[in-house]
């Protein structure tokens, strides 16, 4: 299966409430008058790309109507959100001497980091790198176990100590370890930690200071892994976490199982943070590298089936 076949099978939740609540709207009223267009701009918010991002789509739909009385809703909708997710690299960094590229996983409990841990090292090593796991998580019950699994399941050593061990210490230990074995990257799956607890964050932020004393530049990629079902409050989380943290790029898991998939948008547009990776599956390449072009045209690219222009 191709990659926009996985955004589109994933985002079908979405994409299928966007699609008929369009249709249903350009139907009823093919002129687009202030009340439709009024109620297009409430079912993109609905969809929780954002009221910024909903309101330029209104108003770009809006100033076309007036222009050319004729008007694909989908195609301003599309060229909108690919321009809006096209914020800095989608790409991790290379890995380069000297090795590893240590990517620190972070986010809530629930979001699916250990999980997200376990798939972006089956993507890396389907690129050919190696890869060493670290399980730095030693709060959550069984969460070592379940990254242990993990890395049998994609061939990755994992680096773990016991439950209640120093997170920054075990994180000091495993980033010597890669640089030893001279491995690519280095994923450390961290204790999910709300973000309103300041004294967790301050965890994490001795977690930086311990891999800096052995990589002076690490971690090199802070990435937080969201839920993409949670909607706002995704965002909420992604602010503070930024804040607190200084968050390199974005994991959005669980897209193929809501119909708020544009809070994709609503977060990449607040916090201009790069989206490098989607979960949209349960399977282990069902982590998918992010590309803004195919996945806006997955969110509004079923323009098929009844009407999708409106015309004067």
């Amino acid at each position: 299966m191709n990659l926009f076949q996985k955004f589109r099978d994933g985002l079908r939740k979405t994409s299928a409430k966007l699609a008929d609540d369009i249709k249903r709207i350009v139907t009823r009223a093919p002129q687009l008058d202030e009340e439709a267009l009024e109620e297009l701009e409430a079912a993109l918010i609905a969809s929780d790309l954002g009221v910024d991002t909903a309101t330029k789509i209104t108003e770009q739909t809006r100033a076309a109507a007036k222009q050319s009385g004729q008007v694909d809703v989908f195609a301003i909708a599309r060229a909108e959100i690919e321009q809006e997710l096209a914020v800095g690299g989608s790409d991790i960094p290379v890995a380069t001497a000297p090795r590893p590229v240590v990517i620190l996983l972070v986010g809530v409990n629930g979001t699916g980091k250990t999980t997200s841990t376990g798939k972006l090292a089956h993507w890396l090593k389907g690129q050919g790198h190696s890869v060493l796991l670290a399980a730095c998580d030693t709060f959550r019950a069984a969460a070592i176990e379940q990254l242990k699994i993990w890395g049998d399941r994609v061939g990755c050593e994992v680096i773990a100590g016991q439950y209640g061990a120093d997170a920054a210490a075990l994180a000091f230990d495993a980033a010597s370890a890669a640089m030893k074995r001279n491995v690519d990257y280095l994923l450390i799956d961290t204790a999910g930690r709300l973000h309103t607890k300041r004294n967790l964050m301050d965890e994490m932020k001795k977690m930086h200071r311990s891999l800096a004393k052995v990589l002076p530049a690490a971690p090199h990629e802070v990435l937080l892994v969201l839920d993409g079902t949670t909607g706002a409050n995704a965002l909420n989380q992604a602010r503070e976490f930024h804040a607190a943290l200084g968050v390199t790029g974005l994991i959005v898991t669980k897209l193929d199982g809501t119909a708020k998939g544009g809070i994709v948008v609503a977060i990449a547009r607040d916090l201009k943070l790069p989206v490098k990776f989607v979960g949209l599956g349960e399977q282990a390449d069902d982590l998918q590298p992010f590309d803004p072009r195919q996945f806006s045209a997955a969110l509004f690219g079923d323009t098929t089936q009844g009407p999708s222009r409106a015309s004067g």
